[in-house]
C-alpha cells in the first residue's frame, strides 16, 4: 500500500481543492494538522446549479463580494446578507456555504499575494490539462524516468509561457 511517505510528501501545510467526493476527509485523515482550502470559483458554480436559468448572474453577483473580500468579516457579512435575498427560493445555497465555512475562508490567514493564488484551483487545472495532454499523446512509457523527461519538458515551457505573463516579473529565459 502507498502511503504520502513513499511519495515524499511527510506533511501538508495547505491543500486546494474542489468538491470531489471524499477528498476534502482523506486530506483531513492524513494531514490532521492541514488546513484545506475549497474552491471559490468552484463554490460559486455549484451554487448556480440550484438556480433557474433566467437568474444566475443577478445570483453570480450576490455571491460576487464573497470571493472579492479582503478580511473574513467583509465574507461574513455578505454570508448573513445573502440569505434575505435567496433562501426563499434556494435555501440550500445558503446551508452549503454555512456547512463550507471552515474550508472557504483559510486563504484570508495567508498574505494577499498568496491568497490570490490559493483560494482557487482555477491556476492549477490549465496546468494539469497540459502535463496530461503530454502524457496522453506518448501513449505509453517503459519506466517513470521516461515519463519524467516530457512532463520536465513540458514544465519548462510552461514557465516560459507564465514568464512572459503577469505572473512572473523575471524576463524569459533566453
Amino acid at each position: 500500500m502507498l502511503t504520502e511517505w513513499n511519495r515524499g510528501v511527510a506533511d501538508t501545510f495547505i491543500a486546494c481543492v474542489d468538491r470531489l467526493k471524499g477528498f476534502l476527509e482523506s486530506i483531513v485523515t492524513v494531514f490532521p494538522e492541514a488546513q484545506v482550502q475549497l474552491c471559490f470559483a468552484h463554490q460559486v458554480r455549484a451554487s448556480l446549479n440550484y438556480v433557474s436559468w433566467k437568474q444566475p448572474k443577478a445570483l453570480a453577483a450576490d455571491l460576487q463580494p464573497a470571493y472579492r473580500a479582503s478580511t473574513v468579516e467583509e465574507v461574513g457579512q455578505g454570508l448573513e446578507e445573502f440569505p434575505a435575498k435567496w433562501d426563499g427560493a434556494y435555501p440550500s445555497i445558503s446551508q452549503t456555504r454555512r456547512r463550507n465555512w471552515n474550508h472557504l475562508t483559510p486563504f484570508f490567514a495567508c498574505p494577499a499575494d498568496i491568497g490570490k493564488v490559493i483560494y482557487t484551483t482555477n491556476m492549477v487545472a490549465p496546468l494539469n490539462m497540459s502535463l496530461r495532454k503530454v502524457i496522453k499523446t506518448r501513449g505509453s512509457f517503459p519506466d517513470a524516468d521516461a515519463a519524467m523527461k516530457p512532463l520536465y519538458l513540458a514544465l519548462e515551457h510552461i514557465v516560459r509561457k507564465w514568464s512572459k505573463s503577469f505572473i512572473f516579473n523575471a524576463p524569459p529565459p533566453s
